[in-house]
């Protein structure tokens, strides 16, 4: 259990000393698995032959004073949506229940690549589309530091694995707040990168211009290292940055005195719980303590990021959803009297009602005499909303602010009210839209012990800067040290 508890830069020295073998470990992280997952939910499926087989190849090297990559054996969660040749990619979706890929994902041909062991698939909100992690079509995720509470979505079960010490490290897709909110939630640090950095190559496709993989882990270290393992530029992706990705190690435990600070003023409203905005408050006196200047910023378009998100994501969750017919693969309806009614049948049987209901938004949205109206004007307020943090980064280098409004909420408090869920990614939608790196980290624990995210969010390309701004405030406090009691 001690070993468990164990960062990843932690691990990979005892690893070194051979103090414990990468077969040891994973079997380890195996047995924890088996004690706690039926109270999590974090896995939809375990992938043991790669692990093990993974963690061989590592100790051989060990055994050889072979060079190992950085994270070479230590155990790591993947999303569901992720591809993993020769297992099930489920996208926690009835449609794709029995899929198993047939090609890898380049982060997992990366993964590969570092001998990072693969322990399992992780549960999320189906295709990656909710806050909370209630509509897998499998089961719920928990949340570890209180099981009756969600463990934010849509990468629940990622966050909820490294939250519960059921994995090392973990791999999400963030396309509105997906990997930063459940970090928030489960005590964890989640980092979205640049859009672009990270390939979405065999990533199953929600949003196409917002979606992006990135990392989870128990320290900033940690999570820098996996960023720096799975980026880079994938001729397979046209998305993909063709721009050279300078190792986040080399700056990230310089100091940050001097750096220009924006407290956003429109995300410290009156509907921010008061131990939130304490904990904000607490992180600005620990910047200013480093030597950073701080000062509040304005983003007068910020209170549209959420009625763009919902136009733009739910478009492109219309377009690309399309595909799923019962036709080439996936779920298809049994005994159809015809082409159409395979079609919808497949459909109204195979997604579910969060699905079904984002699908009828997109597809009005892009219908014909509504697409000025609705989509392309968001698209229009969308670069205006980029416009006005062009402006703030030339004041600041990077900006603060909470996470979520609020702490971790009761399994089911706001199934029926798709409007206050929709509400709970305010904070996190904005670098999704503008394309942004952005981070949430630990930062406090509200009057019910449950953990507080703040969230921290640079200008594109600053990947760099952002980890080390956050390593700078993890070094001065010990918010990530403590773990759920399970």
């Amino acid at each position: 259990m001690e070993l468990l508890k164990k960062t990843a830069v932690e691990i990979r020295k005892a690893l070194l000393n051979k103090e414990v073998s990468a077969v040891e470990l994973t079997e380890e992280t195996y047995k924890r698995i088996d004690a706690i997952e039926a109270k999590v939910g974090a896995f939809n499926s375990l992938t043991k032959e790669f692990a093990l087989s993974t963690a061989k190849k590592v100790d051989e090297k060990i055994q050889n004073n072979e060079e190992l990559p950085p994270l070479a054996g230590i155990p790591l969660a993947l999303k569901d949506n992720i591809n993993l040749k020769g297992y099930k990619t489920t996208a926690s979706s009835k449609i794709l229940e029995n899929f198993v890929s047939p090609y890898d994902a380049t982060v997992s041909v990366k993964l590969k690549e570092n001998l990072i062991p693969v322990v399992g698939k992780t549960n999320l909100d189906e295709f990656a589309m909710g806050s909370s992690n209630e509509n897998s079509a499998f089961k719920k995720v928990h949340n570890p530091y209180d099981l009756n509470k969600v463990p934010g979505g849509s990468s629940g079960g990622s966050a909820a694995s490294v939250a519960a010490l059921e994995s090392y490290l973990a791999l999400g897709s963030d396309t509105g707040g997906s990997i930063r909110l459940p970090a928030s939630f489960c005590g964890i640090t989640g980092f979205k990168p640049t859009y672009g950095r990270v390939s979405r190559y065999g990533l199953i496709a929600f949003a196409s211009s917002l979606d992006q993989i990135g990392p989870f882990g128990r320290c900033v270290e940690d999570v820098a290292n996996l960023y720096f393992a799975i980026s880079g530029h994938d001729k397979k992706d046209s998305t993909s940055l063709n721009m050279p990705v300078e190792n986040p190690l080399n700056t990230l435990k310089n100091d940050i005195k001097g750096l220009k600070i924006g407290v956003i003023k429109e995300l410290l409203t009156d509907d921010v719980d008061e131990d939130v905005k304490n904990a904000v408050m607490n992180a600005v006196k620990v910047y200013e303590k480093l030597g950073c200047t701080v000062k509040e910023v304005s983003l007068p378009l910020l209170k549209y990021s959420i009625g763009i998100y919902y136009i733009v994501a739910t478009a492109e969750a219309s377009s690309n959803l399309a595909r799923y017919d019962g036709v080439k693969y996936g779920y298809r309806t049994q005994n159809p009297q015809n082409l159409m009614e395979m079609y919808t049948k497949t459909r109204k049987e195979g997604f579910g009602d969060e699905v079904k209901r984002r699908i009828m938004l997109g597809t009005y949205a892009l219908s014909s005499g509504y697409y000025d109206a609705y989509y392309k004007k968001a698209q229009q307020i969308r670069r205006l909303v980029k416009d006005d943090f062009d402006k703030v980064f030339k004041e600041v280098d990077v900006l603060i602010s909470p996470t979520c409004p609020n702490t971790a909420f009761e399994m089911g408090s706001r199934n029926d009210d798709p409007i206050k869920m929709y509400l709970t990614d305010v904070g996190t939608i904005c670098a999704n839209l503008i394309g942004a790196p952005a981070i949430s980290i630990p930062a406090g624990f509200d009057k019910t012990n449950m953990p507080i995210g703040i969230h921290l969010l640079t200008d594109c390309f600053k990947d760099n800067l952002l980890l080390q701004t956050a390593y700078n405030f993890e070094k001065e406090t010990d918010y990530n040290q403590k773990i759920a009691n399970l």
